[in-house]
């Protein structure tokens, strides 16, 4: 689905599957946000790439939020000239973790870290979100008022923290930062999209209020 001239969102509706949303900023520069399971990733992305007459080799970067496989995998679908970023902790965090089960993490081209990030003429701030694994990011797009959450935080839902290198505190607090942000779009790994600044910032209260007890 278009949300606004230059952003798509690539919603996965099939629930008995496990695969995230995906979403592509088509401009001057064109970048992927979670390109999701590889196995997953024909039917779910390539097919709406091509509908939008954009090939593979065209992607200048893909931004994984971190590292989970649903939102991870597919990064091997792209060549040399692709780039593609995830936090530096988060790197060690899931390669340590795929290691012992025999499956090797992709290497990356860039290393996100708290703050300013430009890519051609986007200005975006990288936030470190931890909680719902240990090098997680969101990213926020000032210019648009979009926050992609990846799995902190969802429409009338929170990521799971009660699997490894997950910590409620944590997750907690990085909620109540992104609460802080000027958002009409928000942007989840995961369900719907929540578009309008009073119903995002609804979803902040009605979750705080639910998981957190603050308002």
């Amino acid at each position: 689905m278009k949300v606004f001239d230059g952003l798509y969102a690539f919603v996965w509706h099939n629930y008995r599957e496990n695969n995230c949303n995906t979403y592509l900023i088509n401009g001057d520069k064109k970048i992927l946000i979670d390109p999701g399971h590889q196995h997953l990733f024909g039917g779910h992305v390539a097919n709406k790439l091509n509908e939008l007459n954009i090939n593979l080799n065209q992607i200048d970067i893909v931004i994984a939020t971190h590292g989970h496989p649903d939102h991870l995998e597919a990064v091997r679908m792209f060549n040399k000239s692709t780039l593609y970023a995830i936090h530096p902790r988060e790197h060690l965090f899931i390669s340590e973790l795929a290691g012992h089960f025999g499956y090797e993490v992709p290497q990356p081209n860039l290393f996100l870290q708290e703050g300013d990030l430009s890519i051609g003429a986007y200005n975006f701030q990288v936030i470190s979100t931890p909680g719902h694994s240990p090098g997680s990011i969101c990213l926020y797009w000032p210019e648009k008022k979009a926050l992609f959450s990846g799995d902190v935080i969802f429409y009338q839902g929170i990521g799971r923290t009660d699997i490894p290198g997950g910590e409620f505190s944590l997750l907690k607090k990085s909620i109540r930062r992104l609460q802080m942000l000027d958002v009409t779009y928000l942007l989840p790994g995961h369900g719907d999209i929540v578009i309008g600044k009073e119903k995002v910032q609804k979803n902040f209260r009605e979750i705080g209020r639910h998981w957190f007890n603050f308002s």
